[in-house]
């Protein structure tokens, strides 16, 4: 089933992405296809499987991946910079595991964007890769790089970091360029909020990039409106949203697999619910 007119906006929250993996895992059982998506950190990452279409490469990324070989911690924050080991994701995962089916990706025809945030204009970056492999996976790991605990990542010689700094769900991006109706992709329950407050950081943090130490002051109050302008189309039926139902259990940085593996469960059966009544 394609859907010509419909966008996929997929928001990132770390491993809560796994509910994310359950429902594009539901969408690639049931061929359901978009001709446009639009992910941020996780959402990026899980978003590149769907559009190569390699069913349940996401999933074992973060569950059987995670339990074998435990790329989250403070040991690999201590030891390289990044509580998460870069190079089991984005090289050994990516070319060696469970290889990433490059041709697929890029034959698929499928417009697939990536969220990044421009370290020096603390600005969004909307991008894109259909041809070159290292720079695909170069946006990839700079949409899904954490402030704070992991490096800054390099695009086209520009510092970046995880996109859902300043875009955490990109629904207005999708409509500007051209899909009025969207399929949204939370990974909070309805009527989540973050703590509305600028939050301050001291003037060590970042200090060479003061755009981005601003953007990242405001990161909560802008994703408490983005957050009242999705209940507000969704109310309206100007989109359809799939997000969990109940509060989230699960940490960004989560790595208990009996939870996020619930969590995928959760995922998949959200999403057939939705679609069983709105396709």
């Amino acid at each position: 089933m394609k859907l010509e007119k419909i966008g996929l906006v997929l928001e990132g929250g770390g491993m809560r992405g796994t509910f994310t993996s359950g429902v594009l895992d539901y969408m690639m059982d049931n061929g359901i296809e978009v001709s446009y998506g639009i992910g941020v950190s996780a959402g990026a990452c899980n978003g590149v499987s769907y559009v190569s279409h390699q069913r349940g490469r996401a999933k074992f990324s973060n569950i059987d991946l995670l339990d074998k070989y435990k790329y989250i911690g403070i040991n690999h924050l201590i030891r390289t910079g990044s509580i998460i080991n870069m190079d089991m994701l984005y090289n050994r995962f990516t070319e060696e595991i469970l290889p990433f089916d490059y041709d697929s990706y890029f034959a698929r025809g499928m417009r697939f964007e990536m969220v990044t945030t421009n370290c020096l204009t603390g600005e969004a970056c909307y991008m894109e890769e259909y041809n070159d492999r290292h720079r695909l996976i170069d946006i990839v790991k700079a949409s899904a790089s954490l402030p704070y605990v992991c490096p800054i990542c390099y695009v086209d010689e520009r510092p970046m970091l995880d996109g859902g700094i300043v875009d955490s769900i990109p629904l207005e991006r999708a409509i500007s360029q051209g899909f009025e109706k969207n399929i949204v992709v939370l990974t909070r329950n309805k009527g989540y909020r973050k703590k509305e407050k600028i939050i301050k950081h001291p003037s060590f943090i970042y200090h060479q990039y003061p755009r981005l130490r601003q953007a990242l002051a405001m990161r909560n109050v802008l994703y408490n409106k983005q957050l009242e302008m999705i209940e507000r189309m969704e109310n309206e039926g100007r989109i359809i949203v799939i997000r969990p139902e109940k509060p989230i259990v699960v940490d960004r940085m989560e790595r208990n697999v009996q939870k996020l593996t619930d969590l995928y469960n959760e995922g998949y059966a959200c999403a057939e619910n939705i679609f069983s009544r709105s396709l």
